[in-house]
């Protein structure tokens, strides 16, 4: 389960992803276009080509 607080971040990533995509594939996208690092503790959402599936990647990592 994701519990979110209000200093979370969390990023919509617009467009379509590849839901065949795994999580280290995802956590590699994130750093390499957004140039972001996953590992932050910030929430990280993709949606599929048809908008009906949607991925959450989120590290466990706390302040």
């Amino acid at each position: 389960m994701i519990t979110v607080v209000t200093t979370d971040r969390i990023y919509l990533c617009c467009g379509e992803t590849d839901m065949r995509r795994g999580i280290n594939s995802l956590a590699r996208m994130v750093q390499q276009v957004l140039a972001l690092d996953p590992h932050t503790g910030a929430i990280f959402c993709f949606r599929g080509r048809k908008g009906h599936i949607i991925k959450i990647l989120a590290h466990a990592y706390r302040r």
